[in-house]
């Protein structure tokens, strides 16, 4: 295999640990590969408004990271925001109703380039920003928003997946990382389509791109990327997607399997 120029790799349950943290093996071998002339590029679902504290470790500061599944393409280095795709309200509120239908007792909540808001039925899962604003859905969508949380906390998690994936159809791209909880982008948005636009600004082609990855919200960016890996810990359906398996994410697998492609 040729020595990859850009590695993509999503960071829960992959590049971080069990307790969310990068390990210092894994910054040193990030920090060196960056310093080789590798172009390293985070692809996560995490919204914007995570990662500050993290693009000096991960991204080494400079660079290009893609954020809400691949909703947000962001410079680094100049704190800008290059690519945004939104579900606009038009779009949304429907789909939401569509939503509510087949799976009565969905809550929601939006992740929007200006903030993070919910409806007053949703539970947040972590930490609330102080930022946040709760009302109902139609006075809070007042911008794109770049992914759409729906939360069923007692429907079985694989019923609850079907039902959302069968009531949004063609309106949007529905994907998951956890269970009781589905993230919905705009049409055609995914991890994998912000990666290919990325490389295709770059100049590099997928079969010099190596990703790594957990979830089935990955699953897009591996099957594009011309050498992927699942860790060890990843879904059943990633592991079967990927080109090969890495250690676990406890084990530093990424940055194990790093070190050995590029001899550090």
């Amino acid at each position: 295999m040729n020595v990859p120029r850009l590695v993509a790799t999503d960071l829960d349950g992959t590049l971080l640990d069990d307790a969310g943290l990068l390990s210092p093996r894994s910054e040193d071998v990030l920090r060196r590969l960056q310093e080789s002339g590798v172009r390293v590029v985070i692809v996560t679902a995490r919204p914007l408004r995570w990662m500050e504290e993290l693009w000096a470790r991960v991204g080494g500061g400079r660079g290009v990271g893609i954020v809400s599944n691949g909703a947000i393409t962001y410079d680094i280095d100049n704190s800008e925001v290059l690519d945004l795709h939104g579900i606009s309200a038009e779009v949304g509120l429907p789909m939401v109703e569509t939503i509510r239908e087949a799976a009565p007792g969905t809550a929601f909540a939006l992740e929007c380039l200006g903030g993070y808001r919910h409806e007053p039925s949703y539970v947040d899962l972590h930490p609330t920003p102080p930022d946040m604003r709760v009302a109902v859905l139609d006075e809070l969508w007042d911008e794109p928003a770049v992914k759409v949380l729906a939360q069923h906390l007692t429907l079985d998690p694989d019923d609850f997946r079907a039902r959302v994936i069968d009531a949004v159809g063609t309106t949007a791209t529905p994907t998951w990382t956890i269970d009781r909880l589905m993230e919905i982008s705009a049409v055609g948005v995914t991890k994998g389509g912000a990666l290919a636009a990325l490389c295709e600004r770059l100049g590099i082609p997928a079969d010099d791109v190596v990703a790594f990855g957990d979830m089935p919200n990955d699953i897009p960016m591996l099957t594009w990327a011309g050498t992927s890996y699942a860790v060890a810990n990843g879904h059943e359906s990633v592991l079967a997607a990927a080109d090969h398996v890495a250690p676990r994410n406890s084990e530093d697998g990424v940055a194990a399997t790093l070190a050995g492609l590029y001899g550090l």
